[in-house]
């Protein structure tokens, strides 16, 4: 009772710790950390077991645990803490992992076999050793992160019959892995280096397996490369597979005739209406994850678009309309689905996919099929205020390197002469006036339509390529508002290319690089429509003083003097192209190449084989140009240049149909052609 009463005494002053009790206050107590109070000898006597530490005893663990040998020492340095920790995490991975001491010889083999200076016969011996050593194991250590690279250098530097047993050991596991992260690269690895016999196993392994795989984002990546890799027929059984299930059964009653999808179902008695559902319910879940890379989907959605009703086509192209578009732009189908969702979508849809493009302009002018998608939103989009905001501007920080470029150069083409036959060929044409069959109303405009989307017509009709039934005004004239636009296209035309400033920055860009782009196979395409003012003239009212100072710059091109040959200046022995393919190797070829196109880059303009005919173009076309030019560099000259590609350039002045260009160079000339010094076409002395 004595302990008890002075334990209880003991309560009550830890309670009363806070003070006495005010007058209306409650004392503030605390209470007792019982875990920090040390136990007394009355606390602890009823307690059955003893404390014990929370440290395990090492003796005891190393009977318990058979990864510890002898007892367990605490690390002195930081040094043996890390080698300690070391151990610890190799035995784990030994238990955890079936094949690791193989996984570790094999990557020190790897780390030998892929050094660049290692001789073939040491990498083949490596090699074996390292399939000798897999055999058997192969498709069980093929998802591993460390043993996919060493089988992928495998099969990159093995025999052929090696890869062989290679491939045979893998393919009943090959869909298993096309589906792993690590093990997809060796699957494209197998079929980069695949026989037909066994590419034509593999595509027919995915029999059934295509839609899944088309789902899952590195699955999807091997059914692209597949699809890449397959021939004509190949490709058209794994389009079957998102087609409809009676396809999937039948398809091998499909001939490959009939390789699209509109002339399959009334052959095979399908219901449209079914084939739609079924396309739907697979395109619908790859559209969801964002899975819009591959070329195979965009193929798939062209098919859909072609049997689709309204609601339908109006959704995939709404769900389409976003920064995903982006991703889709750098195939042909794919091109063709971005020009679609441009042309049937609405305002807000437009302004979604324009927005979403900020960033990649540069990328996707530089790019065959994207560049198409942005001459049609150039050509078709009211908006010019956001088009200028956001493709203007983008395209204005790199203007050499487009104008330089086969593809860079068309946006600017298409805004300074839209359509032109010259720049764009009949199937680019043909792309710009697709359209979605169920969107586009039938009425009088769709006879125009359909003869434009089969590529006939004239280059007034495909400027005007595909009117939006909605917006068209049958106005009595021979020009149609271009298609999705309410504007006239001459306006927009003007308010795109002059009022933004491109125009002007355009013209600078030419005077700085005259000589590259006279020079250059592209480049000389955008000087001559800069130069002669554009289709239209729609650059000669407001920048007319620019213009007259690039034609001083080409004409100071011309009045350089006459260099001698190039070959005799520098030294260079003077081998023809078929001479260098006989006497020269590969190395020797390509640097005789590169002398020969360094050589013709520094020859006079006017003897250079593209800026002559570029300078004679703008002789016949511009003959503000061309007085400019007879007065600053020829008049008194021809006789110098009346031989070779410069000749040419001289003869056009006689050419031209301006009365004023003819009587400026005339009396020069025509002693010249009757002395025979410069000889003029068959064609043109017959027409004088």
């Amino acid at each position: 009772m004595a302990a008890k009463d002075q334990n209880s005494k003991g309560w009550n002053k830890r309670k009363n710790i806070g003070g006495a009790e005010k007058d209306g206050e409650k004392s503030i107590t605390k209470r007792p950390k019982f875990d920090k109070l040390k136990p007394t000898k009355s606390s602890t006597s009823g307690l059955k077991k003893p404390f014990k530490s929370s440290k395990p005893n090492p003796v005891k663990f190393q009977s318990e645990k058979s990864d510890y040998v002898g007892d367990k020492k605490e690390p002195k340095t930081k040094r043996e803490g890390r080698l300690q920790a070391k151990e610890l995490a190799e035995a784990r991975k030994k238990k955890r992992k079936r094949h690791y001491t193989l996984e570790q010889e094999l990557a020190s083999l790897w780390e030998k076999m892929r050094r660049r200076n290692i001789a073939k016969q040491d990498r083949s011996a490596l090699v074996s050793e390292a399939l000798q050593k897999m055999k058997g194991t192969i498709h069980e250590i093929a998802g591993s992160h460390v043993s996919s690279r060493v089988l992928q250098t495998c099969v990159k530097y093995c025999t052929q019959a090696e890869r062989d047993a290679v491939f045979e050991e893998l393919q009943p596991h090959l869909l298993t892995l096309a589906s792993n992260t690590y093990a997809v690269h060796l699957v494209k690895k197998l079929l980069d280096n695949a026989s037909k016999k066994q590419l034509e196993s593999f595509i027919s392994s995915l029999h059934g397996h295509v839609a899944s795989l088309l789902r899952h984002m590195v699955g999807s990546v091997v059914v692209e490369h597949a699809f890449q890799l397959a021939n004509a027929s190949q490709r058209q059984s794994l389009l079957l597979e998102l087609y409809s299930t009676e396809l999937q059964l039948f398809k091998d009653l499909v001939s490959m005739k009939e390789g699209r999808l509109v002339d399959l179902i009334p052959k095979l008695g399908l219901q449209k209406a079914s084939v739609v559902r079924h396309m739907n319910s697979v395109i619908q879940p790859i559209l969801e994850k964002g899975i819009v890379d591959h070329s195979i989907i965009h193929s798939a959605l062209m098919e859909y678009f072609s049997i689709a009703d309204k609601s339908s086509a109006a959704d995939v192209i709404q769900q389409l309309s976003s920064p995903l578009l982006v991703r889709m732009i750098h195939t042909k189908d794919g091109s063709k689905v971005g020009i679609l969702c441009i042309k049937h979508g609405s305002a807000k849809e437009r302004k979604k996919i324009i927005k979403g493009m900020k960033g990649h302009i540069r990328k996707t002018a530089l790019d065959h099929y994207g560049s198409m998608v942005l001459v049609y939103i150039l050509s078709t989009v009211d908006d010019t205020k956001l088009i200028n905001k956001i493709i203007i501007r983008e395209l204005q920080t790199s203007l050499k390197e487009l104008v330089l470029d086969k593809n860079g150069r068309r946006p600017l083409l298409q805004l300074l002469h839209p359509n032109c036959h010259r720049y764009f060929g009949p199937e680019d044409l043909a792309s710009l006036s697709s359209s979605v069959p169920s969107l586009c109303q039938k009425d009088e405009g769709s006879e125009v339509n359909s003869e434009l989307g089969s590529g006939k017509g004239t280059g007034n009709d495909m400027e005007t390529a595909g009117a939006d039934t909605d917006n068209s005004k049958s106005t009595g004239e021979s020009e149609q508002l271009v298609d999705g636009g309410k504007k006239d296209p001459s306006v927009r035309r003007v308010e795109l290319l002059v009022n933004s400033g491109l125009a002007e920055n355009l013209i600078d860009t030419c005077i700085d690089s005259t000589g590259e782009l006279l020079r250059s196979n592209f480049g000389k395409e955008v000087i001559y429509e800069v130069a002669t003012g554009g289709a239209g003239q729609v650059l000669q009212p407001t920048l007319a003083d620019k213009l007259e100072t690039l034609h001083k710059a080409i004409a100071s091109l011309a009045a350089l003097p006459k260099e001698e040959e190039s070959e005799k200046k520098h030294g260079v022995a003077a081998l023809s192209p078929l001479e260098s393919i006989v006497h020269f190797s590969k190395q020797e070829k390509k640097k005789h190449a590169l002398l020969i196109k360094k050589e013709e880059e520094k020859k006079h303009v006017l003897e250079n084989f593209h800026s002559s005919r570029t300078i004679r173009k703008l002789i016949l076309d511009c003959p503000t140009f061309a007085s400019t030019l007879w007065k600053v560099a020829l008049e008194g000259k021809c006789e110098m240049w009346a031989q070779g590609h410069s000749s040419k350039v001289v003869c056009a002045f006689l050419e031209s149909s301006d009365s004023e260009v003819q009587d400026l160079a005339k009396p020069e000339l025509q002693p010249l052609i009757d002395s025979g010094v410069l000889k003029m076409p068959e064609s043109k002395l017959s027409k004088q």
